[in-house]
């Protein structure tokens, strides 16, 4: 399940490049967040399981904020410009934001030693995939990564944010935002863009935006929180490493996107901090020391 979800996150991205080609960005994004909890809204009244309580809407329009609109905007803003791939190697710091951002936000997740040196192991990398061609000027090219990390402080912030919804059904977490983001995207995406006024787009973009919405979204969700109550919080993290492989699997076999060995160096660098802040590698070695010789009589 944990594979079927990166591929399924992994393929949001390829989803994205292929949409925003002919929809503008936020019109993806009211596209992709309503068709997402229409979805789930179904799927909550089949199931009969919508909890009875007062649900906390405010809460639910800040998560939706911080978790939907202002990184599903800059995503696909960033697509424009950028192919799957690399969308996905900046997307993997959320973690590393997340951890910065629990450390000042609050009082129980501090910030250790191993950590920070993963975190600053992360900014390595994006200097490394961004390129120093951006020391002179910002090209179109670097102003586009740049949104997509603009996206994963975003989802850092959600991240510590969401923890106020632990006594909320999961289920019922997802559809709140997603409803609210809805209703903050619905006039800001008629407005600007007003949609009425577009071309139509083509089979390709059509399938690709319900594509996004209701599988790289609304599916995932529920994969998501049944990886979540059967594997644990610790063991879906993993999800992080492996959405980046898919999507670069999934750009190149489709699209024909190529990374330039910048690109590896910078998605390598970051999938180690990643891999130092999970922390499981150091139990594994004190489970299983090494051993520094044969037997000595």
């Amino acid at each position: 399940m944990l594979v079927l979800l990166s591929i399924i996150w992994g393929g949001s991205f390829l989803f994205a490049r292929i949409a925003v080609q002919e929809v503008p960005p936020l019109t993806l994004v009211l596209l992709r967040v309503a068709l997402a909890s229409l979805t789930l809204n179904i799927v909550i009244w089949l199931s009969v399981k919508a909890n009875g309580a007062a649900l906390p809407w405010r809460s639910f329009a800040a998560m939706g904020l911080l978790n939907n609109v202002i990184p599903f905007g800059l995503i696909f803003y960033g697509q424009q410009e950028i192919g799957a791939g690399l969308a996905a190697i900046i997307n993997a710091m959320t973690p590393i934001w997340t951890v910065l951002i629990a450390h000042v936000a609050t009082g129980d997740e501090r910030l250790s030693g191993q950590k920070l040196f993963a975190v600053l192991l992360g900014f390595g990398g994006v200097i490394v995939l961004i390129g120093f061609d951006a020391l002179g000027g910002l090209s179109t090219s670097v102003i586009a990564q740049l949104a997509v990390l603009g996206a994963t402080i975003s989802y850092g912030c959600a991240g510590v944010f969401g923890k106020r919804f632990a006594g909320v059904p999961p289920l019922q977490t997802a559809n709140g935002q997603l409803t609210m983001s809805t209703a903050m995207m619905l006039p800001l995406a008629l407005f600007v863009d007003r949609p009425w006024t577009l071309p139509m787009p083509s089979l390709e973009t059509l399938f690709s935006v319900l594509a996004l919405a209701i599988v790289c979204t609304a599916l995932a969700y529920l994969l998501f929180f049944r990886i979540l109550a059967r594997a644990g919080a610790v063991n879906i993290s993993l999800v992080t490493l492996l959405v980046p492989v898919s999507a670069i699997i999934l750009g190149g076999a489709v699209l024909g996107e190529r990374l330039e060995p910048r690109h590896a160096a910078g998605m390598a660098l970051i999938m180690l901090s990643l891999i130092i802040i999970d922390g499981r590698w150091r139990n594994w070695l004190i489970k299983n020391p090494v051993s520094g010789g044969g037997k000595t009589g």
